[in-house]
């Protein structure tokens, strides 16, 4: 009885893990877009990017590609 519990607990310990490695993805992702949208929230006027045609395209494509290059790191990494 006694090793089926501590299967059942290693088991739940396992699942638990999975989970938590989940939850740091989405962590890792969310962290740098929502610092970028902070910054961009602030409105600094001596922002160079502000007075630039395609400062925002090009801080929409940086945070897309932030976005695809730390999803397919977790995946090289197994952790999706």
């Amino acid at each position: 009885m006694t090793q089926m519990r501590e299967a059942y607990q290693s088991q739940l310990s396992i699942q638990q893990n999975d989970l938590m490695k989940i939850f740091t993805v989405v962590t890792v992702v969310f962290l740098p877009l929502t610092l970028l949208a902070g910054w961009y929230g602030m409105n600094f006027t001596n922002m160079p990017e502000l007075q630039w045609k395609y400062g925002y395209p090009a801080v929409i494509g940086v945070s897309a590609a932030l976005v695809v290059w730390l999803i397919w790191y977790f995946k090289r990494k197994k952790w999706l």
